[in-house]
C-alpha cells in the first residue's frame, strides 16, 4: 500500500462514499452513515489543518462538517445534493494531499 493511501485513507474513503451516493440506489441508512463519515473526516481534517496553520482548509472543512452533520441535518433536493456531493468529493480528494504537506 502506498504511503499516500496509508496516510490519507479516511479522506479517500469519504470521497469514494460521496461518489457512491450520487446514484439513487441506496437505502436511507447509507445516507445517514455518509453524513456521519463525512462530518467526522471533515472535523479531523479541520483539526489537522489548524495544527498545520492552513486556515483556509479549516474553514472549508468546517463548512463541509456543518453541511453534512447528521445531528441537525440540512435538507436539499436530490439534484442539489448531487452537486454538493461532487464538490465535497473533489474537496476530500484534494485535501488528502494539501493538508498533510
Amino acid at each position: 500500500m502506498s504511503k499516500y493511501i496509508r496516510e490519507n485513507w479516511y479522506s479517500i474513503l469519504a470521497g469514494i462514499m460521496l461518489l457512491l451516493a450520487i446514484p439513487s440506489v441506496w437505502p436511507y441508512s447509507y445516507f445517514q452513515l455518509l453524513r456521519w463519515v463525512v462530518m467526522v473526516v471533515a472535523i479531523y481534517n479541520a483539526y489537522t489543518a489548524n495544527k498545520r496553520e492552513k486556515t483556509q482548509w479549516v474553514y472549508i472543512m468546517g463548512a463541509i462538517a456543518i453541511l453534512f452533520n447528521p445531528i441537525f441535518p440540512i435538507f436539499f433536493s436530490k439534484g442539489t445534493w448531487i452537486v454538493l456531493d461532487l464538490i465535497a468529493t473533489i474537496v476530500m480528494f484534494v485535501s488528502a494531499t494539501k493538508i498533510k504537506k
